[in-house]
Order: structure tokens, then sequence, then C-alpha cells
């Protein structure tokens, strides 16, 4: 299982941290933040690979950073800088190896979301 926990309301310029973690945590696949906005379709945020390769979504690049820590179990998506456009629920996942695939059908195991809310 994962669960995301870390979300929350800010105002436009601020920053939040989520962080994801449990037994299905696995260092050795890809994990992956995604998220998905009211009458949108779930969307790929940012994903790290087996070797610790990132990746983002040209939205977010420069102002979101995926991390893990291995010791921990646990994943981590810093977002600076939040706009109105980043409210969604945001769900981590995991691959089916360690390589990333970007879509959505490639993660077999998901969290049950964080909700995160900027406000204007």
């Amino acid at each position: 299982q994962l669960a995301e926990s870390g979300g929350g309301s800010v105002q436009a310029g601020g920053s939040l941290r989520l962080s994801c973690a449990g037994s299905a945590y696995y260092s050795g696949y890809c994990m992956g933040w995604f998220r998905q906005a009211p009458g949108k379709g779930r969307e790929r945020v940012a994903l790290i690979d087996s070797e610790n390769i990132t990746e983002y979504v040209d939205s977010v690049k420069g102002r979101f950073v995926i991390s893990k820590d291995n010791a921990k179990n646990t994943l981590y998506l810093q977002m600076n800088s939040l706009q109105p456009e980043d409210t969604a629920m945001y769900y981590c996942a995991r691959g089916r190896s360690g390589w990333c695939s970007h879509g959505v059908m490639s993660y077999a195991i998901w969290g049950q979301g964080s909700q995160v809310t900027v406000s204007s």
C-alpha cells in the first residue's frame, strides 16, 4: 500500500511538500507523482526511476522536485512557487519496473491521494 500526506491549502507563491510511504514503496521500481484536477484526466507530474533519474512535466519544471529516501521508504515531492493551476488531488504511484513509463496504466499501485489547493 501507499499513502500520501502533506497536502493542504496555500496561497499562490507558497510551498508544500508531499510525502508518500507504505509497504508498496520499492526503490528498485519507478516511483511517481500524478495529479488530477476536477473534470480532467490524471496527469503525470514527476517520476524517479531506480537509478534516481528524474523527469518532470513541463509545467512544473524548475518549481517541483521529486526525491526519495530509501532508508525511510518514502517518496517526496517538494512543490515551490505554487500556482492556482496546480490545484488538484495528488497521487503517488509505483511502476511495474525500474524504468519509468509515461502512461498511467504503467503504474500498478496507487495511494489514496492528497488534496492540494492553491488560491490566488
